[in-house]
């Protein structure tokens, strides 16, 4: 059973501007499906079984173009994804996104990951749209 997913995507707008916009909390809800509101720490995510408040951690590097984020769930669990944006010779980006497995029930898992997979997919378009205007 796969425990994570790969997606990327090219962007026609360069690394920094890229960057700058993906290491902001604030601009999740406008990609980010799940997010309702994020900053300060914390998140309002929208989940299958209602709306959460997560912590959230975002650790990002301008030279290395890593942003990586840690939601912490109320009950304990903890949600991961990692993300960078590089440069191409072309003078695009390219946007990767490692997408983990949700902190649910084990045989829940390959459906939930599936589920966020095409999710993911459509964020990532959403995000090109937003980064190509």
């Amino acid at each position: 059973m796969r425990m994570f997913n790969v997606q990327g995507i090219e962007i026609a707008a360069t690394p920094h501007t890229v960057f700058e916009f993906v290491r902001e909390p604030a601009n999740l809800p406008r990609w980010a499906h799940a997010f309702v509101t994020a900053g300060d720490g914390r998140a309002r995510i929208e989940t299958p079984a209602g709306a959460v408040d997560v912590g959230l951690r975002v650790t990002a590097d301008a030279e290395t173009g890593v942003v990586d984020w840690r939601l912490a769930f109320p009950d304990g669990t903890i949600g991961l994804a990692q993300s960078r944006v590089t440069e191409t010779t072309r003078g695009t980006s390219i946007y990767s996104f490692v997408l983990h497995a949700p902190p649910v029930e084990l045989e829940q898992i390959e459906g939930a990951l599936e589920a966020q997979r095409a999710l993911l997919r459509s964020e990532l378009a959403t995000l090109k749209s937003l980064m190509e205007r």
